[in-house]
C-alpha cells in the first residue's frame, strides 16, 4: 500500500502552522503501524508554491518552509528503518516562474537558445495581440502569457497549460531531457525508490502549434498523449532499472481510452499508472464492474499491476462526494453548496475503502481517508490558495477543501497538527467538528474508519488471496459486486437498497457495516472466507 503525503498539511513540527519533514518524521510509527508500504510525498521543491509546490525553482533543493535536504535523506532513511519506502513527485511538464532557467529566458529575448527550452512564440494577428494558439488550459483562462520587452512595449507569448507561474518545458530540446535525467539520478542517489510522473501525458506538444482537433485521432492531440512521450519514458526506465534493487516510475495519466493507456506500461517504460476511471466513476455497481474489467484487461497484455486509488490532492474526498446526489467524477464534484448527505457518504466510503482493497494490484491512499475526513467546502475566501480559484474567477472552489492539515489529537483546533503553544496557526482552517475524527479519538473506538482501515490492511497484507493475483466474479444481483480471490478470499458488496444475504458457507473476516437481520445491509461491503470445499464448487482457484 501506498499513502500519499502532503507534506504541507500532515503534520507541523515547529508550530508555524505549515507541514514539514521533522513532522512526517515524528508519525513514521503511525505510518508503520497502518500498514504503509511506501510513501509518496507531492513535491517537496523549492517553489514559491503559487501551485503547491507544483511550480518547481529548484529540483535539488527542500522547500524551507519544509526543511533541508539533509533533513529530507535523514527522513528516507528512517523510513526504510520501519519498512517503508519513499516515491517523490516530478513535474517535468514545467516549472516555476521563478526557476532559473525561465528567468534567463525572459532577459535573453526573442531567437535565444534560453528561451528554445520554452514555448515562446510571437502572437497572431496584424500586432501580435493574439494568443499563438486556442489550447485550453487545465486551470481554467487564457494558456499563453505575453511578456513583455525592455523597453516596455508587448513582446512574445509563452505557453503554460497550467497556471501563468507554471511555463511549460520545451521537450524537443535536448537540454530539458538531459536536465530531468540528471534530476532522476540525483534523487535515487539519495535513496528514493521511485518517482511519481505529473502529468505525464502532457510533456510534448507538436512543434506545429495545430488547434484541437474536434475529435482528435489517438496521438493527434497537439499537447495530450504524444507518440513521442515513449521514448523519454523508455530512457527513464533504463536508469531506473540501472540502479540495485527496486526503482519504479508511476504515471499521473488522464486518459479514457485503456489501450492507449496501456501503452505507457509496457515493460521498458512506466513501471504502473493511476486508475483515475475507477476513481471518477458513480456509486454503481454496472459502473463500478465495468472500470474493474476494462483496468485489469488493459493491464493484462503488458503485464503491470492494476492501481486502485478513491482519492488525491486534486479531488473531492471520498465521504462528500459519495454523499452526492451526482457521485461521479470527482472535479465535476467541487461546486459551490452542492448538497451533500455526510451520513451516506461516509458509509459508502467505508465500503469503498473495502472494495479497492480487495482487488488485484496496488492500493493508494491520500492522507485523511483512512480517518474518514470530509471536503472542507466553506473555507474563507481570503485563505484559499488554490489557482484554479481564482482562474475560474471563483466559480471553482478550487481543491484547497481535500488538503486541510490533518487532525491527530484534542478537542480544538489544531488538532494536534502543530505543538501546544504553537504561535502560527494551521495554513488552512479545520472544522471544529473534526474533533469526532482525530487519529486520537478514532484509535479508542473500535468500529472507527482508521480502524477499519488498520484492519483492511492487516488483512490484505496476510491473507494469500489479496494483493497481485486474479479475480473472479461470482454470481451475484446487478447492483452487488460480488468476487473471488484465490482460493478461499470473497468480496461481497451491496451498491442496491436493500439488504442482501452472504453467500451460504462463508464467514466473515470485516465488514464495513454491522449485519441487519442477517443481510448485509446497502452501502456495505463485507470480506469473507469461504470453506474450502465451498471455493472447489464456485471454480476452485482463482
Amino acid at each position: 500500500m501506498i499513502y500519499q503525503v502532503y507534506v504541507r498539511s500532515f503534520a507541523d513540527a515547529n508550530g508555524d502552522g505549515t507541514g514539514d519533514l521533522a513532522g512526517v518524521r515524528s508519525k513514521l510509527p503511525y505510518l508503520r503501524d497502518l500498514g504503509v508500504d511506501a510513501m509518496w510525498f507531492t513535491p517537496w521543491f523549492a517553489s514559491p508554491m503559487a501551485d503547491g509546490g507544483y511550480d518547481v525553482a529548484d529540483y535539488r533543493a527542500i522547500d524551507p518552509a519544509f526543511g533541508t535536504l539533509a533533513e529530507a535523506e535523514t527522513l528516507i532513511g528512517e523510513a526504510l528503518e520501519h519498512g517503508i519506502r519513499t516515491i517523490i513527485d516530478v513535474v517535468p511538464n514545467h516549472v516555476s516562474d521563478q526557476h532559473p532557467w525561465f528567468q534567463a529566458a525572459l532577459s535573453a529575448g526573442p531567437g535565444s537558445p534560453e528561451r528554445a527550452r520554452f514555448w515562446f512564440h510571437p502572437g497572431r494577428g496584424t500586432n501580435g495581440d493574439e494568443m499563438p494558439t486556442a489550447w485550453p488550459s487545465n486551470f481554467s483562462g487564457p494558456s499563453w502569457t505575453r511578456t513583455t520587452n525592455p523597453d516596455g512595449t508587448p513582446g512574445e507569448w509563452y505557453l503554460h497549460l497550467f497556471s501563468a507561474h507554471q511555463p511549460d518545458l520545451n521537450w524537443n530540446h535536448p537540454d530539458v531531457r538531459r536536465e530531468h535525467e540528471e534530476i532522476l539520478r540525483f534523487w535515487f542517489d539519495r535513496g528514493v525508490a521511485g518517482v511519481r510522473i505529473d502529468s505525464a501525458a502532457l510533456l510534448v506538444k507538436d512543434p506545429a502549434l495545430p488547434e484541437v482537433p474536434a475529435d482528435p485521432a489517438p496521438g493527434d492531440h497537439p499537447t495530450v498523449d504524444r507518440d513521442e512521450l515513449h521514448d523519454i519514458y523508455r530512457s527513464w526506465r533504463a536508469i531506473a532499472d540501472s540502479y540495485p534493487g527496486n526503482r519504479i516510475l508511476v504515471g499521473e495519466i488522464w486518459l479514457p481510452d485503456m489501450e492507449r493507456f496501456a501503452r505507457y506500461l509496457r515493460p521498458d517504460e512506466l513501471h504502473t499508472a493511476f486508475n483515475f476511471d475507477f476513481l471518477g466513476r458513480p456509486w454503481q455497481a454496472a459502473g463500478l464492474r465495468a472500470s474493474i474489467d476494462s483496468t485489469i484487461e488493459a493491464h493484462a497484455p503488458v503485464g503491470a499491476a492494476s492501481t486502485w486509488v478513491l482519492s488525491n490532492h486534486d479531488v473531492t474526498r471520498p465521504v462528500t462526494r459519495l454523499g452526492r446526489e451526482d457521485s461521479s467524477f470527482a472535479f465535476a464534484a467541487k461546486r459551490h453548496g452542492t448538497p451533500t448527505d455526510l451520513e451516506l457518504g461516509r458509509r459508502r466510503a467505508r465500503a469503498a475503502a473495502l472494495l479497492s482493497a480487495a482487488l488485484p494490484g496496488s492500493l493508494y491512499i491520500y492522507q485523511g481517508d483512512e480517518l474518514g475526513l470530509d471536503e472542507v467546502d466553506d473555507l474563507p475566501v481570503d485563505r484559499i490558495q488554490d489557482p484554479m480559484y481564482f482562474r475560474s474567477g471563483g466559480t471553482d472552489p478550487g481543491r484547497d477543501g481535500c488538503r486541510v492539515p490533518l487532525p491527530w489529537s484534542g478537542a480544538t483546533p489544531p488538532f494536534g497538527f502543530s505543538p501546544d503553544g504553537a504561535e502560527g496557526e494551521p495554513w488552512l482552517p479545520q472544522p471544529l467538528d473534526w474533533a469526532d475524527l482525530t487519529v486520537d479519538t478514532q484509535g479508542r473506538e473500535p468500529g472507527s474508519m482508521l480502524n477499519l482501515y488498520r484492519d483492511a490492511l492487516r488483512i490484505r497484507r496476510s491473507e494469500p488471496g489479496l494483493g497481485d493475483g486474479t479475480l473472479a466474479w461470482l454470481p451475484s444481483d446487478d447492483d452487488v459486486l460480488a468476487f473471488r480471490r484465490g482460493d478461499r478470499f470473497v468480496n461481497v458488496t451491496n451498491l442496491s437498497a436493500v439488504g442482501v444475504a452472504l453467500p451460504p458457507d462463508t464467514q466473515i473476516l470485516l465488514s464495513s457495516a454491522d449485519m441487519i437481520g442477517g443481510l448485509l445491509p446497502p452501502d456495505a461491503t463485507a470480506w469473507l472466507l469461504a470453506a474450502p470445499e465451498t471455493a472447489d464448487r464456485r471454480g476452485g482457484r482463482g
